[in-house]
């Protein structure tokens, strides 16, 4: 097997743990700028390797300027600490065009992008919506399959066109369509191992897509220290410590998963709450699902044992 790991692009070098930020809320509604840099500041401390605005940030709900506001809050604050990689799928190809021309203008190191949630598109179409966005900006687009839990899949022949007309320095991958692993190395394979693929699953398939060659991965920031842990034991080879870590981790996200996006975005921010990062868990409304006491409390068991595995590691 070709490692992905191996074929990094020189021009970006996009690449390690690379979180997606939480967007913390005051009672008002408006982002709450103070503990976004607080967040930041944390998820460097503790080994990130970038920043990412994604659909955990809660971008389907932020609306247009909101969303712009953000990526310039997040790209002021990050400064040259790290990469940022902003999210810029859209229902509107020229909106999406607009948004990653905008992220460009930040300084952006990537953007990345779902397709359009509220319609069913053509493979062709598909392929016109993303070479439309990588066309309007020189920084790489990593094209988003989040079927895992909205939108529908991208078609392996899409990502395929893609790669072929802009090549592994302007198109990179995030798969996240069921099977994960071995789409993933359907996707490898079929590009000689060199596309730049990223995992997006939240930590719970961190070690099997690891193993195939990813180049990154961009999970939520509530576990960001035990997937820096993970990832830097997957690089030294600690079987011990990787399945430890990765046992723990795997079952919170099990649960996040098991609510959709909405179950990823409540336990998550009670997990921001808790550790004392954000002062409460507002998030954007509607939402479908909210957190009961039961897996409240499976949570915080969880997350009691993942902690006391990270100090013990760490001492």
């Amino acid at each position: 097997m070709t490692s992905l790991r191996d074929n990094a692009s020189s021009e970006t070098g996009l690449s390690g743990v690379l979180p997606v930020l939480h967007t913390p809320f005051h009672d008002t509604g408006e982002i709450d700028e103070v503990t976004l840099h607080k967040e930041i500041d944390w998820a460097f401390d503790v080994g990130a390797d970038g920043m990412v605005i994604a659909m955990v940030s809660e971008i389907l709900r932020l609306g247009y300027s909101a969303r712009k506001q953000l990526a310039e809050m997040v790209c002021q604050h990050v400064q040259n600490r790290g990469f940022t990689v902003i999210s810029v799928g859209a229902e509107s190809t020229n909106e999406a065009c607009e948004l990653a021309q905008h992220a460009q203008s930040l300084g952006a190191s990537a953007v990345m992008a779902i397709p359009p949630v509220a319609t069913r598109l053509t493979g062709s179409a598909t392929r016109a919506y993303f070479a439309a966005i990588a066309q309007s900006v020189t920084i790489p687009l990593v094209v988003q399959d989040a079927s895992g839990y909205i939108g529908t899949a991208i078609p392996l022949e899409i990502s395929l066109q893609l790669f072929e007309q802009f090549g592994p320095e302007r198109i990179a991958f995030k798969p996240e369509a069921s099977p994960l692993g071995p789409n993933l190395s359907r996707l490898r394979d079929a590009t000689g191992g060199q596309a730049r693929i990223f995992e997006g699953s939240g930590g719970i398939n961190l070690v099997d897509c690891y193993r195939r060659g990813i180049q990154g991965t961009m999970p939520g920031t509530d576990l960001l220290d035990g997937v820096v842990a993970l990832w830097n034991a997957l690089q030294t080879e600690d079987e011990d410590r990787i399945y430890q870590l990765s046992l723990l981790i795997s079952g919170i996200v099990v649960l996040q998963l098991s609510a959709g996006l909405d179950g990823f975005l409540a336990i998550e921010k009670y997990l921001m709450r808790k550790r004392g990062l954000f002062p409460n868990t507002i998030q954007r409304q509607p939402v479908s699902w909210e957190l009961d006491s039961e897996t409240e409390s499976e949570v915080d068991r969880l997350f009691t044992r993942l902690m006391a595995v990270l100090a013990r590691t760490q001492a």
